[in-house]
């Protein structure tokens, strides 16, 4: 990445909520003020609310301005909390400055519900141009799939097949709600423009789904199985960039699909099962630099599900930040083919920060989820440099072999290997973590805690780390 300070702003998406409830400005370290746009986004299914959402691309120390327009700012808090970011308060008005990309809340007077979040992509890369050859320029309007296939497919100004389909600034509606991408091809979605629509992946190799702007789904929540990106049976899908607000379903759906890469996507999501991201079935799958506020799981990984069938393997998410207004921040193990079993292993999540854990089920609590169902192997599974703030109401971890009649028709087999190293964990620890196996064939075992601290205390037994040691549980080690 270039050292040069550098800030790029987008215009406003003509047909998309504002929330007025922050002014927020940004510029390049004593440069010019510039203001930007602030999406509405809602949040959490207990109680729906509205908060705030701004983002711009940068490199470089970047200077920000957040004005509270009503009432009086008595106090901030700046969130994830690892990023050490302090700020100045004068009057309703907070500055501070930000050494480059990062992901962050903005909360004032404690407030969760109606904060600001702020998103500071990278710079782009290789970003296609609206006239360049083999691009479709896609004007703000209704547009139905058939056309846009049309284009996707169209001989380029140079004779050449049409690869990328872009969307420019403003909002775009897709008549048919979905739009079925082919082999090869390209969705650009730029800053300052919204799509009212579902980008599909289905029997499909080498598509990229990227951009700056967002997938708006906020309009559309009586299609019950309305998702924002589905993969499905597919591979080397690529999706970098872009935003997500408010799908009825998971923001992405992974399918029985292999070798694809998640970079830099924001999601909101306040239905019942609108899960983040989702897989099933598939491997080789990379998430890194994720933002995900769900109204269930943040990121869930399962073995067989529906006409998906398969085992799970090679799995990183890395460098994100995680917030659950309900469910799982990190959730595995829930679904496998219960007649013949399946595996899901090497499984890793590094340099994650957790803002929230909400669950009211006892039996669905965890922030770090191993519920292994459906004969189910959970194996070599790794959580390193994980930090969670303070959260409403859950559990640290929970490792089990269970049966839970609702989703599983039989128990998990086994779970075994799993390791946690290098975790903090900043809050009320009253619900007690749980490891255990269903019985002395389909055990928990040989799980390591390493360097794991509950309020700066190291974790040095189960007693010090509030953790019920279940029956059928064995090699348990703390170091």
């Amino acid at each position: 990445m270039s050292k040069e300070t550098k800030l790029i702003t987008y215009p406003e998406p003509a047909g998309v909520a504002e929330n007025r409830d922050f002014t927020v400005r940004a510029r390049p370290a004593g440069g010019d003020w510039e203001q930007l746009f602030v999406y509405d986004v809602k949040v959490d299914m207990h109680q729906v609310r509205h908060a705030s959402m701004a983002m711009f691309d940068c490199s470089g120390p970047i200077e920000i301005e957040v004005t509270k327009n009503e009432g009086t700012a008595k106090d901030c808090v700046i969130r994830p909390l690892s990023r050490g970011v302090s700020y100045a308060l004068n009057g309703n008005t907070i500055t501070f400055t930000i050494d480059g990309p990062q992901k962050l809340s903005v909360e004032v007077n404690g407030d969760r519900f109606h904060n600001l979040h702020l998103f500071a992509n990278p710079l782009e890369q290789d970003a296609p141009s609206p006239d360049g050859p083999g691009v479709a320029y896609v004007k703000p309007g209704i547009h139905r799939t058939e056309d846009l296939l049309a284009r996707l497919t169209a001989a380029g100004t140079d004779g050449s097949e049409t690869h990328t389909l872009y969307f420019g600034p403003g909002m775009h509606h897709l008549e048919e709600v979905i739009l079925r991408i082919p082999s090869g091809k390209t969705v650009y979605i730029a800053g300052g423009a919204a799509v009212a629509g579902s980008m599909v992946c289905d029997s499909v190799s080498d598509v990229t789904v990227r951009g700056r702007g967002v997938l708006y789904l906020t309009e559309f929540g009586r299609f019950s199985a309305f998702r924002g990106v589905r993969i499905i049976f597919s591979k080397r899908i690529r999706v970098e960039g872009i935003a997500l607000i408010d799908p009825p379903h998971y923001s992405i759906y992974i399918g029985k699909s292999e070798q694809i890469r998640i970079t830099n996507f924001k999601a909101f999501s306040t239905k019942g099962w609108s899960d983040g991201i989702d897989m099933m079935a598939s491997s080789d799958i990379e998430i890194e630099d994720v933002f995900m506020r769900n109204s269930d799981d943040c990121i869930a990984v399962y073995a067989s599900r529906w006409d998906y069938q398969g085992d799970t393997r090679n799995v990183a998410v890395r460098n994100s930040v995680l917030w659950a207004d309900v469910a799982h921040p990190m959730n595995l193990g829930g679904h496998g083919n219960h007649h013949k079993g399946d595996v899901i292993e090497n499984v890793l999540f590094e340099n994650i920060d957790v803002l929230e854990h909400h669950e009211p089920q006892p039996d669905y609590r965890g922030c770090m989820s191993i519920n292994c169902g459906d004969n189910n192997t959970v194996r070599n599974v790794t959580y390193r440099n994980i930090r969670v703030e303070p959260f409403e109401l859950g559990r640290l971890f929970d490792i089990r072999v269970l049966f839970n009649p609702k989703y599983n028709p039989v128990p998990g087999k086994r779970i075994e290997h799993i390791r946690y190293e290098n975790i903090s964990f900043t809050g009320d620890n009253g619900n007690p973590s749980r490891i255990g196996g269903y019985d002395a064939d389909r055990t928990a075992r040989h799980i390591v805690f390493k360097n794991v601290t509950i309020n700066g205390k190291p974790v040095t037994d189960a007693e010090s780390g509030n953790i019920q040691v279940l029956p059928f549980a064995n090699n348990i080690r703390f170091e």
